[in-house]
């Protein structure tokens, strides 16, 4: 039985996801947050980045349901809550390693 093709609402969801984790620094920040819940500051810490672009980036990501935020007195703790991106990012990078495994392969034979 076959899949019938995604509606044009359905494409533009997942066009809207998938420019969400094209951004490198949002990339960067889920790859923080999955070590553990940070702060504001130790992600400032731990990506050079201003203050004003990792609040718009992490907003962008709460939205998308991907961390989530807790208060703890006057900081905003962030956690990465969503194993999707997990499994995206291992499915892409498996996906390339056997690209360039192949590609080897090739060049190996020459």
């Amino acid at each position: 039985m076959a899949l019938e093709p995604p509606s044009p609402q359905l494409l533009e969801e997942l066009s809207q996801f998938f420019r969400l984790l094209s951004e490198p620094a949002r990339l960067q920040l889920l790859c923080e947050l999955k070590q553990g819940p940070r702060d504001v500051a130790s992600l400032i810490d731990a990506t050079g980045f201003s203050q004003s672009h990792i609040s718009r980036q992490l907003g962008q990501l709460q939205r998308a349901g991907l961390i989530s935020c807790q208060r703890d007195g006057v900081r905003l703790i962030y956690r990465a809550d969503d194993r999707l991106v997990d499994d995206l990012c291992a499915l892409v990078q498996n996906r390339l390693r056997q690209r360039l495994e192949t590609q080897l392969a090739q060049l190996q034979r020459l």
